[in-house]
């Protein structure tokens, strides 16, 4: 497949590889062609060419022959690399949703009409949160005949002084000004900034954690595909606790904007290779939890069940044996989009969340992230009735 990446930072610049190694045939574009060949390093031989993603000719003249267009820019721009894709008929992904239109649903699904009528698909949100988390989420619902609660549990963390952003600092700045989305009771509500402390624990070697509520776009997507009465997303590890820090000190608002001091740019792997070498940055971690609380219908009695998949990511360290210098959200979000893009079923049309993909889609992209060192292991419990008891199966 003749595939355009749009934004060659730390995820766009290793997805392409992995795209690359494939067999497709991949050209990147940026707005900073120069950084995109550090992220993309001196070996590589992958074209890029320069283009804002708000140009939206321009985009079509940088993506022109293309069979599918990967936006891995911020997803403010979204909407602008849709129609772009519309124009020159190509099948369309991306990472996240933006959410400022309605909080509550992700603005890709406005394109499904003309997505279906020039039968092509567009799969958004095809990241590690979301992404995998929503796989995780349909695999367990698949399980149950309801499904009660949804709760997803993140955990990002740096062990070094400075920021060091693991995501782009339009992303972390903008997750950090936003409310977050909540599903309570059947209804959408937007919660407080980094409120509902709770502890949570992780899968070893993290253990315990403080986790508070995060604006995440799992709720954007899976409570209007798989009936739930609850969901919400909470993140934990010592870059929330910083935000976390500033919000409190009334040092984040949008109407103060973003401060390069708080939000540097995200390190190229050169740079990375340089902050481990000075001691600066010691190791990185990135994992993530989903619990799905329902009721399993069986001839003599109903199981209350909890299903819980946890997903643990190579740590900084451990991607560094693998001779790469990048962060493990970008490792972990690349890999998985990388698997998406693998398995994409070109003949859906429309817009599709990962959650609407068929089983056999789903099923395959699970079971190759066993090949990324992506390790990923589930639970069943049975929840007694009137009693903290709990039962594993």
């Amino acid at each position: 497949m003749r595939i355009f990446v749009l934004g060659a930072g730390a995820t766009g610049s290793l997805l392409a590889q992995l795209l690359e190694r494939q067999g497709h045939t991949v050209w990147c574009g940026d707005r900073d062609p120069e950084r995109a060949r550090r992220f993309l390093g001196k070996k590589s031989t992958i074209p890029v060419t320069n283009v804002n993603a708000r140009n939206l000719r321009g985009i079509v003249k940088a993506a022109k022959g293309c069979q599918l267009i990967v936006n891995a820019t911020a997803s403010v721009f979204n909407e602008i690399v849709l129609r772009a894709a519309l124009r020159l008929r190509a099948h369309y992904v991306d990472l996240s949703s933006h959410l400022m239109r309605h909080p509550f649903r992700a603005e890709q699904f406005r394109y499904t009409k003309k997505f279906e009528e020039k039968n092509r698909v567009a799969l958004i949100n095809t990241g590690a949160a979301p992404g995998l988390t929503n796989l995780l989420v349909k695999r367990a619902a698949e399980l149950l005949n309801e499904v009660e609660a949804v709760h997803v549990r993140l955990y990002e963390s740096s062990e070094s002084d400075d920021p060091i952003s693991q995501w782009s600092p339009e992303v972390s700045f903008d997750e950090a000004i936003s409310h977050p989305q909540i599903y309570r009771n059947g209804k959408f509500q937007l919660g407080k900034r980094f409120s509902e402390i709770e502890k949570f624990r992780f899968a070893g070697p993290i253990g315990n954690a403080r986790v508070v509520l995060a604006a995440q776009d799992e709720v954007a997507t899976l409570p209007h595909f798989i009936p739930m009465r609850e969901l919400d997303v909470k993140i934990g590890g010592n870059e929330i606790d910083r935000l976390r820090r500033w919000h409190k000190q009334g040092k984040l608002s949008k109407s103060r904007g973003m401060t390069r001091q708080r939000f540097p740019q995200t390190s190229s792997p050169r740079m990375i290779a340089k902050l481990i070498r000075q001691g600066i940055l010691q190791n990185a971690r990135f994992a993530a939890a989903v619990l799905v609380k329902g009721v399993k219908r069986g001839k003599k009695e109903d199981q209350h069940l909890l299903i819980r998949s946890d997903c643990m990511f190579p740590t900084l360290y451990q991607i560094r044996q693998q001779g790469r210098f990048t962060t493990p959200v970008a490792y972990a979000t690349a890999h998985v989009a990388a698997l998406f893009i693998k398995y994409l079923p070109r003949d859906l049309v429309g817009v599709c969340a990962p959650e609407m993909l068929p089983a056999e889609t789903r099923r395959a992209i699970l079971a190759g992230l066993r090949n990324h060192n992506i390790r990923i292991t589930h639970k069943t419990t049975v929840l007694k009735h009137n009693s903290e008891d709990e039962e594993e199966i």
